[in-house]
């Protein structure tokens, strides 16, 4: 029996900051240090009838333990990190408590039951079984009476040593090979006589997938040319196991894996195979070519060829992770650089490394299309809110109708807190719900019909990105929680009385110069819920640069304190190429840094601390977009390469010490109408700063 649960400490941490020229340290960072976790406590006592137990706490994030025996001694002793403590105990049953404390302070504490008996364990229950989703793995669960813990020898060559447990809880080991192995494992108390339990036992590999791959992404008719997927309409009369003489050759197969009812292709002792197409297909205008694959381990890398009826093939090698999917997008550029003509691809073809048998593995591949990232839909990008007047929200038994119900002038002003919901739909095919800290919250999602704070899943947090048919007037939001107008208002009807869809479709119809856009959707069957949403300028919206003056750029411990280090004027001047750098903010919700033919370069990027030509992904040749959350005061800027001020400085920390970014979040402080105040955090307790004018 265990029992877990949070305390916390009262303690007082004191840490040394080195290197700073402040009196003054900043602490906010712990406040984001999380209590320990995976807290345990193994239990192991001498054979010997004298009741000596060996406990030895462990954990994520502590570094030291409070352990309460249980029995009469009534003050807990302290055991270090990495170390154990030994107790001796008379015979019974015992509650032991074991608090994990983190460095500031948090604990994480469980309770442990122990039973000490000088009897030999008996009424052994042994459980062996192959674990179901690592390969190779196997788990072992003893329980039995008068015992503390068990040693299990796997009986892997060149591994003698045990694995221990408690009574009750789980040994395992993954073996380098499978077959049948004899497994010994030793039951003790604290008696002096142990019981012992063999059985020979049949480790097998997971040589199948036991989960499907990841669920291609909603797209436009126009943004895809699908091979072989459930969710895109496939090119029809492609053959998947032409027989160009591998089998023959190389003793490779073919054949359909069907997972609870999702099928795949898949490909025994992979030499060479691949998809024979129906007719040529021109691919010039598709970004990717995209495909999931799963195999065991052995196969290492998988060789994916496009063949031209004019001009042969061309090949890509892509790296393969074991016993788990590796969702692949290999450019179409990779083959076109190569030379190859893409507006006549007749065959695609798969080689395994290694090449066919007797070394060769088998792999499932799914999800086979052509892709390419939306393109921006003209009048829809930007920023949206609901219109702030009766009868922006209504709904009723017909498109537009507000029969039943609709928003009057004291509920536009009872539901600021969701008037001032913001749905952004950005250049680069993304979509966000920027909710601030409170929206209106109703009954069946736990609130009370009032402002409150935003509700998972419906809150903004989940990735997302929206495709728009502009001849058929549709609106395709992706990403589950994600919505426009109202939350509950789905295709299949209304939650809570249907499932979270990961999609919803909306008719729109863009008016005024593309300002007002009236959205309508049918919940079920004969209700339609009408929202008409007009276009917002954020504040932010515009050109901005780094202030020319001494101060704009600097770093320090804190926000608003660059002790550490600040640009005088004398940098300024040196770093003129810099100072008229361009922030871009656009209405359409895209943002761009304009950095003209010389920037400040610094080493990491290959320069010597001067002016130079930018250098990629940092630019600005890349899409990118952003989304300021005003009553949050951030902006999250999306694009690799994307940046304000320094391009090294990203949430993580500073380049190149950790990877470069998908996106960057930034805390933004309005001075006045004209001036900013930009702050990140780069890793913890570094803070860089920039003071940013408007042109």
């Amino acid at each position: 029996m265990k029992t877990f649960k949070y305390l916390l400490s009262c303690s007082i941490v004191i840490l040394a900051f080195i290197n700073c020229s402040d009196d003054e340290a900043n602490f906010d960072y712990l406040n984001t240090v999380a209590p320990p976790t995976n807290v345990t406590a193994l239990f192991q006592v001498t054979q010997d009838n004298t009741g000596l137990v060996t406990i030895t706490p462990n954990s994520d994030g502590a570094s030291k333990y409070n352990v309460y025996f249980g029995d009469e001694t009534a003050e807990p002793e302290v055991v270090i990190q990495g170390r154990n403590i030994e107790h001796v105990y008379a015979e019974g049953t015992y509650t032991v408590k074991v608090e994990a404390i983190g460095i500031t302070g948090l604990i994480s504490e469980i309770t442990k039951e122990l039973v000490v008996s000088f009897n030999p364990p008996e009424n052994l229950d042994v459980v062996i079984e192959n674990d179901a989703a690592v390969s190779k793995k196997v788990n072992v669960t003893v329980n039995a009476d008068f015992a503390i813990s068990y040693d299990v020898y796997f009986g892997e060559p060149g591994s003698d040593n045990p694995v221990a447990a408690n009574i009750g809880e789980t040994a395992s080991f993954v073996y380098q090979e499978a077959g049948t192995y004899t497994i010994r494992i030793v039951v003790m108390g604290a008696a002096i006589e142990t019981t012992e339990y063999t059985e020979e036992f049949e480790v097998t590999a997971i040589l199948q997938p036991i989960e499907s791959a990841p669920l291609p992404p909603s797209r436009a008719a126009q943004d895809v040319i699908s091979l072989y997927t459930s969710v895109y309409n496939d090119l029809p009369g492609t053959d998947f196991f032409p027989d160009w003489g591998q089998g023959g050759c190389c003793g490779s197969g073919w054949t359909t894996f069907d997972l609870n009812g999702d099928v795949m292709l898949q490909y025994i002792n992979l030499s060479y195979q691949g998809n024979q197409l129906a007719s040529p297909i021109d691919v010039t205008n598709m970004e990717y070519l995209h495909m999931d694959v799963w195999t065991a381990e052995n196969v290492s890398r998988i060789e994916t060829s496009l063949i031209s009826v004019s001009n042969g093939e061309k090949p890509v090698w892509s790296d393969l992770t074991p016993n788990e999917w590796t969702s692949i997008d290999i450019p179409i550029s990779a083959f076109t650089d190569q030379g190859l003509t893409v507006a006549d691809i007749h065959q695609l073809k798969y080689v395994g490394d290694p090449f066919g048998t007797p070394d060769g593995g088998t792999v499932f591949i799914d999800n086979i299309y052509f892709w390419k990232a939306p393109e921006p839909a003209s009048g829809l990008e930007g920023v949206w809110r609901l219109a702030p007047e009766p009868g922006a929200l209504k709904v009723g038994p017909a498109p537009n109708s507000n029969e039943w119900w609709e928003i009057d002038a004291q509920g536009v002003i009872d539901r600021a807190c969701y008037f001032d919901d913001e749905y952004v739909f950005s250049v680069d095919g993304s979509f966000y719900n920027v909710l601030g800290t409170e929206t209106w919250i109703e009954g069946w999602q736990g609130g009370g019909d009032s402002c409150g704070p935003p509700v998972a899943p419906h809150d903004g947090s989940t990735p997302a990105t929206y495709v728009y048919d502009s001849g058929a007037g549709t609106l395709t939001v992706n990403g589950t929680g994600s919505y426009i107008g109202l939350p509950k208002a789905v295709n299949a009807g209304e939650l809570p009385n249907v499932a979270v869809p990961s999609s919803i479709t909306y008719d729109i119809t863009l008016t005024d110069n593309n300002n007002t856009m009236t959205v309508i959707i049918e919940a079920g069957g004969g209700v339609f819920w009408t929202y008409k949403l007009v276009r917002y300028t954020s504040p932010i919206v515009g050109t901005w640069k780094l202030a020319a003056e001494s101060g704009a750029l600097g770093v320090g411990p804190a926000p608003g304190d660059t002790g550490w280090w600040f640009c005088d004027e004398a940098c300024v001047t040196a770093r003129a190429c810099y100072y008229d750098d361009a922030y871009v903010f656009g209405s359409d919700s895209s943002f761009s840094n304009d950095l003209g033919s010389e920037t400040w370069i610094e080493g990491w990027q290959g320069g010597g601390d001067s002016c130079s030509t930018p250098v990629a992904p940092h630019d600005g040749s890349g899409l990118a977009s952003f989304v300021y959350d005003e009553s949050a005061g951030k902006i999250t800027v999306y694009g690799v390469g994307a940046y304000i001020g320094l391009p090294k400085a990203n949430n993580a920390g500073e380049l190149p010490n950790v990877p470069i970014p998908n996106s960057i979040i930034y805390d933004v402080t309005f001075t006045d109408a004209n001036t900013i105040s930009v702050i990140i955090e780069a890793g913890g307790g570094v803070f860089w700063q920039y003071k940013l004018v408007r042109q």
